[in-house]
């Protein structure tokens, strides 16, 4: 699928409708223009006639795939591995903890309930690394379709928003210090925007300035990196799957691993190892601003699509149990962040 004269009509829409979403977006960071984006396809969705969908339908189905691919594509270009590293370590063992257990924790789940499977690994992923990138990042490894990608997109901003004002008096509560709510809201609040929100209240609580938004955003972009190993698996695993039902149907020679291991995943590490290079080269990155930007608005594109696409009545119907799976994640991670870093001694 390419952009062309049937898929050209779809795409234009997408790009339309998320200007305003895109404009929301920037005056409330705590939403973010993806929740305005799903929000509006789903409105405008349920207005679509039968031949406005076989006008659009090629390209609204090419941005919720295609162009939300090279949106994590271009959204490695802005992590510079090494710096991040450099400055993050210390948060590292609280990073890794709350995403495994994040990860452990939304498996056990979609193993004792019926919710979908695709929809268990992004709200685990989303909930683990960094909210909706995450989810956009591995939406297409598993083949999720838009149904899974809006089901946990809604189910993480839902506790972004909790977080945002649950945080900061509970961590007032329990004495952290200002490095322990830094990591704190770094590794317990899904998305970056969110993150950031938490941690200015947090700032104007105790009249630090930036100091504890400075440090939860460095977690937080440390977090991030867990997107390379989380997909690599994921797609590992596909191809996995794909050569056992190979195996057992008796044709495993049929496997064409080139063909299921998703190159966007590549794409994105090579944009990131671009970043690194160019940064221990003490080149100025700043260039590479541009496409962070445009990686946001192909994802709030991507997120039009979904949304057009999107059932509202089965949305709402299994919102109970994604919603638990989520609340499951979000207070395991949270409670692993703190005795965590009660263990490293920075609380």
């Amino acid at each position: 699928m390419s952009i062309n004269t049937k898929t050209f009509p779809g795409i234009a829409l997408c790009f339309i409708l998320a200007i305003p979403c895109w404009l929301l977006g920037q005056q409330f960071h705590l939403i973010g223009s993806p929740i305005f984006a799903i929000i509006l396809g789903i409105i405008i969705g349920s207005l679509f006639t039968s031949w406005k969908r076989e006008k659009t339908g090629a390209g609204i189905a090419f941005t919720s795939k295609k162009i939300l691919q090279w949106a994590v594509i271009l959204l490695g270009f802005g992590l510079n591995i090494t710096q991040i590293l450099h400055v993050g370590w210390i948060s590292l063992p609280v990073i890794i903890s709350t995403i495994a257990t994040s990860l452990i924790v939304s498996y056990i789940i979609f193993k004792m309930t019926h919710i979908e499977s695709n929809t268990a690994v992004l709200i685990g992923v989303g909930s683990s690394i960094c909210g909706g990138s995450a989810i956009a990042a591995a939406a297409p490894v598993i083949n999720a379709d838009d149904q899974d990608i809006a089901q946990a997109i809604s189910v993480v901003f839902f506790f972004n928003v909790v977080a945002a004002f649950v945080f900061p008096p509970l961590g007032d509560a329990l004495h952290l210090s200002n490095m322990g709510f830094g990591l704190f809201a770094g590794t317990a609040v899904n998305d970056t925007s969110s993150v950031t929100a938490t941690a200015a209240v947090w700032d104007s609580m105790k009249g630090t300035g930036t100091q504890v938004l400075e440090y939860a955003t460095i977690v937080k972009l440390t977090r991030t990196l867990a997107i390379i190993p989380i997909c690599l698996g994921l797609a590992s695993y596909q191809v996995y799957k794909a050569k056992q039902v190979a195996a057992n149907s008796g044709d495993a020679a049929s496997v064409n691993v080139a063909s299921i291991f998703p190159k966007f995943v590549l794409y994105f590490v090579i944009c990131s190892l671009i970043t690194t290079i160019l940064s221990y080269m003490n080149v100025d990155i700043h260039f590479l601003d541009i496409f962070k930007t445009i990686s946001k608005y192909f994802i709030t594109m991507a997120m039009v699509a979904i949304g057009l696409n999107t059932n509202i009545v089965k949305l709402l119907k299994s919102g109970g149990s994604a919603l638990a799976l989520g609340a499951a994640c979000w207070i395991a991670i949270a409670i692993v962040s703190l005795v965590a870093q009660h263990i490293i001694g920075l609380w």
